[in-house]
């Protein structure tokens, strides 16, 4: 996952040389809906004939009046508020910021998870939490100033940051009964469906003629790895491992991102970004740490 997403930065700073943000990612989203849409009916079809597939791909819990209702909701916000306002926030502010904001992604979803009583946090995960920030901060945070001309995107980050944390913790109680393919196929597809009507006005301005074959691949690439199968493994990861270690490792993300660009579109690798690196890694590695339960002794 963190591969996918990190190279998926490369991907789109090429594509959208041709294709504005939101009719791209409004066409990746209808791609990768129509994908899930037919995995799904693969999958029940398999079923029906007796095959047992995967805990990740395929439940027999039926579908209840409640979980369409939270579908429909982690439709609206992990799909269409949150990529609404992630792309809008990143047009209107720097990279820089961006990234920083969004590092703070797994404080907020371990935060959210502690308060509402479904995950227990240890000691070690906020410290290396806290460590992976810093490292986040050293790689692209350094030369940020949030405030003053991109408080405008600053803020739509932010709110693109509340929309995931609300996406990942909402999840929980439907990854019990359903699996991570029908959970994130069909919200979706739930989601989808708004933010093309929102984006048919810029949709109807590009010259779809003139679009080079390299970005419909790099369309094609977005849709089936970075949505398709990247949010499969974040939700198959939430139901085997839980909320806030599966968020830590988002933290990755910029790293990954770091090294593609340097690999493929030449950016330079700084002193400062290798420590960076290297403080993300160890932030990590800290919160799969699990220190023994002491005994108080006597009182």
């Amino acid at each position: 996952m963190v591969v996918i997403w990190g190279a998926n930065y490369s991907v789109l700073k090429v594509a959208f040389q041709e294709i504005p943000q939101q009719p791209f990612n409004a066409l990746r989203m209808v791609i990768a809906s129509i994908v899930f849409a037919f995995a799904i009916t693969v999958i029940l079809n398999r079923a029906k004939k007796g095959a047992t597939p995967p805990r990740m791909l395929f439940t027999r819990e039926p579908l209840l009046r409640r979980d369409v209702l939270s579908l429909a909701a982690l439709g609206l916000v992990g799909h269409f508020a949150y990529q609404l306002s992630f792309v809008s926030g990143v047009a209107l502010t720097s990279v820089a910021n961006s990234s920083l904001i969004i590092g703070a992604t797994p404080v907020c979803v371990a935060l959210a998870g502690a308060a509402l009583g479904r995950e227990r946090v240890s000691r070690m995960h906020w410290i290396g939490a806290a460590v992976s920030a810093i490292g986040i901060w050293i790689v692209v945070g350094m030369g940020a100033g949030l405030g003053g001309d991109h408080l405008t995107g600053d803020v739509l980050i932010f709110v693109s940051v509340a929309c995931w944390t609300v996406y990942t913790v909402g999840a929980a109680t439907l990854l019990k009964r359903h699996s991570p393919l029908f959970v994130t196929g069909t919200s979706m597809a739930m989601g989808a469906v708004p933010y093309v009507i929102v984006t048919i006005p810029q949709m109807a301005d590009v010259d779809w003629a003139a679009v080079s074959a390299w970005t419909w691949w790099a369309l094609v690439f977005s849709s089936l790895f970075a949505l398709c199968l990247a949010y499969l493994i974040w939700y198959a990861a939430v139901q085997k491992i839980g909320m806030a270690r599966t968020s830590i490792y988002s933290n990755l993300v910029p790293i990954a991102a770091m090294s593609v660009a340097a690999l493929w579109l030449g950016e330079a690798l700084t002193p400062q970004k290798l420590v960076g690196a290297a403080l993300v890694l160890s932030g990590v590695a800290l919160t799969r740490i699990r220190l023994p339960m002491v005994s108080p002794g006597p009182r």
